[in-house]
């Protein structure tokens, strides 16, 4: 069994969306574990370890943004990526303060969604010196 290219965990209301993105991530190697309620996302990433989050910006009960900040309490490294219809400067300006690291509109194509979600899980395993030398420090 081949390993995954690494976990992502896909907030996402829409049922066919939530499948799409379940099959492009899948078939291009990363593991994905999909939920459609914001509660049971949090629940998942207190419990388990991801590489990314995925989320949707308009959800019932939280938003894309209040899910992010949500998260930011208790994990700050693992990046988030916003995959919404949410298309206006004012909606990237929020996901980006709420904690997030990367906005794509949908409908994206499933190379850019792809390239994104490599770039943001690549970006986050960099180490950078300061923190190699604070870690041998303590």
């Amino acid at each position: 069994m081949q390993t995954p290219k690494g976990r992502i965990l896909c907030t996402e209301d829409d049922v066919d969306t939530r499948e799409l993105i379940d099959l492009i991530l899948t078939q291009y190697g990363f593991e994905v574990v999909c939920t459609q309620h914001p509660d049971h996302a949090i629940a998942l990433a207190k419990t388990q370890l991801f590489d990314l989050y995925l989320v949707d910006n308009w959800m019932p009960r939280l938003s894309g943004t209040e899910l992010t900040k949500s998260l930011r309490e208790f994990d700050t490294k693992t990046p988030v990526l916003f995959y919404s219809g949410a298309a206006y400067e004012a909606d990237k300006k929020a996901a980006h303060l709420s904690g997030a690291q990367g906005y794509l509109v949908k409908p994206a194509d499933g190379d850019q969604l792809i390239e994104e979600v490599i770039r943001l899980i690549s970006e986050s395993k960099v180490v950078i010196p300061a923190e190699i030398a604070l870690s041998a420090a303590a």
